[in-house]
């Protein structure tokens, strides 16, 4: 594997574990970060310990007693230098992107671009963190909200978007006066390092303090130290459902506040009056792209009995044009699965499906010729259901698609919203009524309800998350900077006697 764009992001012999944005610290501790491509070392990357991470939070608090004061519009100018900055090395961190967590090229570039476009929104969110104002019901009285910055934020983020989920969370905290502690995936620290190295630079050309934006590195034992760490405010965590819920407790208990972005089970809806040719290419993406692990990945299609078979000679074809490879390498559709833990929960996945009675229409396995040595990539699969499956209800995070028939909409709602997740949605449909019912309360019970587009690729400008088991967390867009801010109710009273509320009469 070719180097040189380490280089180019100077990452080449850096083996840092924590940084506080502007100085590395020493570690003797390493996590070696391996590409799930070719199953190559690409680098040594250090941990911090319980020390290290407790000079860490001494640094976020004591920068944050600058950080809040800085007016808004000045913070966001620093947000959009970083925007700039990833420009710049879009190229360069695509690749790594790519090379370390497996998705292919195209999604690689496609991830910084998230990060470049929440820089962008970032930047116009801190001319626009407004309040609200009010009447009084008390004479010569004004009353008005406004926001305030938390503090510390945490940031837990999976490995399946190194940056992109990172990104969300930092540059809307930023904007709003907060700093960060992040904590990456142990699973591709590279791409964190490189991303932290990005802001440093950012930081001391604009003699940012240390500490308002931190990396430390490490497997679960510092997740569960900010999970307790009551000098944390919010704890943003991104993940599986089984690890949100620990979040979950461990947060309560102190009375913290979460933003959780949990697992999907997310389906689309295709009916007898969609365009085959848009649902065709929102399904084999939604259930291939970043091989399956995205939280947003199509997991099941709800079919209607007229179109069923056509649809899955359709799925059939479609799947025998799909290149698997080096994602790095052009005409790559789908790359490996990010290591061989994941392969096993996907053969698990299938052998338990057929166990079950699923008939797969494309059958899936491990792929162990030349070229895919790392033992990381497998065929994408499809497997015909009944609606009950109990298998179906779970979240595989792999490309296994599930497709099930339906006679009548509501029967297709119902099926969809029967998982325990609630993250995305989609129905494929030209008919109005189909695509308003869908939309309505009576419809889609998810975060995230697409009408003729997939489950999967959101845009930046709307909120992101999911409800029940998805954990129900808003990121991104829209007004999700409020769960960075603290909410705070003013009343001023600018006459010459003291009226209360409710016509209270108080008389000494």
């Amino acid at each position: 594997m070719n180097k040189d764009f380490l280089k180019t992001l100077q990452l080449d012999n850096i083996n840092p574990g924590i940084s506080t944005g502007c100085d590395w610290m020493s570690t003797s501790t390493f996590i070696e970060s391996s590409s799930p491509v070719d199953g190559k070392l690409i680098a040594s990357v250090g941990t911090g310990s319980v020390l290290e991470y407790e000079e860490l939070v001494q640094k976020a608090q004591k920068a944050f007693t600058f950080w809040r004061k800085v007016p808004a519009p000045k913070r966001g100018d620093v947000v959009r230098q970083l925007g700039d900055a990833f420009r710049l090395r879009k190229q360069n961190l695509g690749m790594l992107i790519s090379y370390e967590m497996g998705k292919s090229l195209a999604e690689g570039l496609g991830e910084v671009q998230e990060v470049i476009d929440i820089c962008d929104f970032a930047t116009g969110l801190s001319r626009q963190i407004y309040g609200a104002t009010m009447h009084s019901e008390r004479p010569e009285h004004r009353m008005y909200e406004q926001y305030h910055p938390l503090g510390i934020v945490g940031i837990i983020t999976a490995f399946n978007f190194p940056a992109a989920v990172w990104a969300w969370n930092s540059m809307l905290a930023l904007v709003c006066g907060d700093v960060v502690i992040w904590k990456p995936s142990h699973k591709v620290l590279l791409t964190a390092v490189a991303c932290q190295k990005i802001v440093a630079d950012i930081f001391s050309r604009n003699d940012v303090p240390e500490g308002v934006s931190s990396l430390i590195c490490g497997e679960h034992e510092i997740g569960e130290l900010m999970s307790r760490d009551k000098r944390i405010p919010l704890l943003s965590a991104t993940g599986s459902t089984a690890m949100g819920r620990k979040v979950a407790v461990a947060v309560a208990e102190r009375l913290g506040k979460t933003l959780l972005e949990l697992g999907g089970n997310n389906a689309i809806i295709i009916t007898e009056h969609a365009d085959l040719n848009i649902a065709l290419n929102a399904a084999v993406f939604g259930a291939i792209g970043t091989a399956g692990q995205r939280c947003t990945s199509t997991r099941r299609l709800i079919i209607h009995s007229s179109i069923m078979d056509d649809f899955k000679g359709r799925l059939i074809h479609a799947y025998k044009q799909l290149h698997i490879g080096n994602p790095l390498a052009d005409g790559v559709h789908i790359g490996p699965l990010i290591d061989r833990e994941a392969v096993e929960s996907y053969l698990n996945a299938v052998d338990t499906a057929k166990q079950q009675g699923a008939r797969f229409i494309v059958e899936g396995g491990l792929i162990k010729s030349d070229g895919f040595e790392s033992g990381c990539y497998v065929r994408p699969c499809i497997a015909e259901i009944d609606r009950d499956l109990p298998i179906a209800g779970e979240e595989t995070f792999a490309p296994i698609l599930y497709i099930i028939r339906y006679e009548t909409l509501e029967e297709a709602i119902e099926i969809q919203n029967s998982v325990k997740q609630g993250l995305s949605s989609a129905i494929m449909s030209l008919n109005m009524r189909e695509t308003e019912v869908f939309l309505s309360q009576s419809g889609s019970d998810c975060g995230i309800a697409n009408v003729n587009i997939g489950t999967s690729g959101a845009e930046i400008g709307g909120a992101f998350g999911g409800e029940k088991d998805s954990g129900g967390g808003r990121e991104s867009g829209s007004d999700s900077w409020k769960a960075y801010m603290r909410r705070q109710t003013n009343t001023i009273n600018f006459g010459r006697g003291l009226p209360l509320a409710q016509g209270i009469k108080f008389d000494l």
